[in-house]
């Protein structure tokens, strides 16, 4: 087998069985922004450094407020759209929500 097809079977494995997050961080401006990505803690770090989003290197993200692991990319930016459409009250709701359910 050679190296380069060894390379991209190992490439679409890793595409096929990723996993993807949908996230939201609180913001030290009290603000939430929410996004997906395969690796929580790279992404946060990114965040932090000014790496990430527009939007975070404008609001310093603070903390990791919630998580769910999705099976896709597909599933993981549906989830994100229906997150992001919510409300601020309908998004701090379902915080306390997930927060009393762990």
């Amino acid at each position: 087998m050679s190296t380069k097809f060894a390379q991209d079977r190992a490439f679409r494995y890793d595409i096929i069985f990723m996993k993807y997050y949908v996230y939201i961080l609180e913001c030290a401006d009290k603000t939430l922004y929410t996004g997906i990505t395969t690796d929580l803690d790279r992404r946060f770090s990114e965040h932090k450094k000014g790496k990430g989003g527009h939007y975070t290197r404008a609001h310093s993200p603070k903390k990791i407020r919630y998580f769910e692991k999705q099976p896709s990319r597909s599933k993981a930016l549906k989830r994100e759209a229906q997150i992001k459409k919510m409300s601020r009250t309908k998004k701090l709701v379902f915080l306390t929500s997930a927060s009393l359910s762990v």
